[in-house]
């Protein structure tokens, strides 16, 4: 029996929806959305699986380009392609009419709550403190309708020692549509350095093992001192 066959050589999406569309997989890659590197069986315990059927997992996800994964002695460690990967699942996010079905429990809505205060979507700022920060940086000029960083964004980030390439595409920003607000937040190079420089100055910390990240005291000071204080409560550590 011969292969079906179709008019266009178009992009074959169906492998990685098949790979995205269980539960398990989908926790997982919420998880991976840190921006960091994960074991086996760290991604384990946060999708509530044996390590066994956890690496059935990983390997399908890895098998599909979703993933990509190395390994260091004993471990595997599990980390997202890339980039465009991280913004196709928040995107997804976005338009999905539901959530992950989580315990009835305090300590549930506690994350949740946190989670959509703010975190990182791979290497960027997510959930309310993200898109509050994007709509400040434009509404003051600092980045372009364009998605470009101005000269005053410049001199702002320099101040703050924002590690800034020097081509025009290091320095470019993207839109990404947060999947819990609805608006977009900061992505791309510029994103990225943004995201970085407020977490190693310890403006933003992160929350526990997920990619919840909350503003500190003196992150707030900062922003409240360049003009772009954004309105986030702060949910306990």
């Amino acid at each position: 029996m011969s292969a079906r066959v179709f008019p266009e050589a178009v992009p074959d999406i169906s492998t990685i929806a098949t790979a995205l569309a269980d539960r398990s997989r989908a926790a997982m890659c919420a998880a991976l959305m840190d921006g960091r590197a994960w074991t086996v069986g760290e991604l384990a315990a946060y999708a509530g699986l044996a390590r066994s059927t956890a690496s059935e997992h990983v390997s399908i996800l890895v098998g599909c380009g979703i993933a990509v994964d190395t390994r260091q002695g004993r471990h595997r460690y599990i980390s997202l392609a890339n980039e465009d990967t991280a913004r196709a699942i928040e995107s997804l996010g976005a338009a999905a009419r539901s959530t992950l079905p989580t315990p009835p429990s305090l300590g549930a809505w506690t994350a949740n709550k946190r989670l959509r205060q703010g975190r990182t979507c791979y290497r960027h700022l997510a959930g309310r403190l993200g898109v509050e920060l994007t709509a400040r940086l434009t509404d003051r000029t600092l980045i372009n309708p364009g998605w470009q960083l101005t000269r005053s964004g410049e001199e702002l980030l320099t101040a703050w020692g924002t590690p800034l390439g020097a081509s025009r595409d290091e320095r470019l920003a993207a839109p990404c549509m947060d999947s819990t607000e609805r608006r977009f937040h900061l992505a791309g190079p510029l994103g990225t350095a943004i995201c970085q420089t407020l977490l190693s100055r310890r403006w933003v910390e992160r929350l526990g093992a997920t990619h919840a990240v909350r503003l500190t005291p003196a992150g707030r000071a900062v922003l409240d001192d360049a003009g772009l204080a954004v309105v986030v409560s702060e949910p306990a550590p």
